[in-house]
């Protein structure tokens, strides 16, 4: 008897199947997200603790400012009246996610889905814990580049910027040919193009 693609099946043999998900790739993720949420936190705390609004810090030579903003929208404050909203998005990936892991086989690809998840999760826990209100909190965010008050560019938090290069790896990896089930898309082709 054979099995699709031509494999001979033996009874005597023992039919092993490969597991759904990895640990190691499972526990690269969970803990990836463990360190982006508490490094985001951590500064967090340290920033509405130390910086005063409308007291920006300079540092590296004004590269970089320390500027204390609550912000009520999404990137560059786009949805302001609409904060409810970014939950329920977040909610949505934190599920997604999830059902990734399910599959997860590669630690490259853990990585990066560990760094869109804690990025998500940190941004979400000022959203439900902030002022003024559940669900209606207010982000902080500190980091400003190029001057002091966002004028060149967004002033961004360590969760904005876990989702950023999450999202930057995670391209990365698509365009390489890396599946989230550790093999190599370029791998699959060959073997299609072999004669059989």
């Amino acid at each position: 008897m054979q099995a699709v693609g031509g494999t001979t099946l033996n009874a005597d043999e023992p039919v092993t199947a490969r597991p759904r998900f990895a640990p190691r790739a499972v526990a690269v993720l969970g803990a990836t997200a463990v360190i982006a949420v508490a490094l985001d936190q951590w500064v967090k705390h340290l920033s509405t603790e130390n910086l005063d609004p409308g007291e920006p810090v300079r540092i590296l030579g004004g590269l970089v400012y320390l500027s204390l903003l609550r912000n009520s929208g999404a990137a560059f404050s786009f949805g302001s009246s609409f904060t409810w909203v970014f939950p329920l998005i977040t909610i949505v990936v934190v599920g997604w996610i999830g059902w990734m892991a399910l599959r997860l086989r590669s630690v490259p690809w853990a990585i990066a889905l560990g760094l869109v998840l804690g990025g998500a999760l940190g941004n979400l826990g000022d959203r439900l814990f902030r002022a003024p209100s559940f669900l209606h909190g207010h982000v902080v965010d500190m980091i400003s580049v190029f001057g002091p008050y966002g004028e060149y560019f967004a002033v961004f938090n360590i969760a904005d910027s876990c989702l950023s290069v999450g999202v930057v790896l995670a391209v990365l990896l698509e365009l390489t040919g890396r599946q989230r089930d550790g093999s190599r898309l370029v791998a699959k082709k060959k073997k299609a193009e072999e004669p059989a």
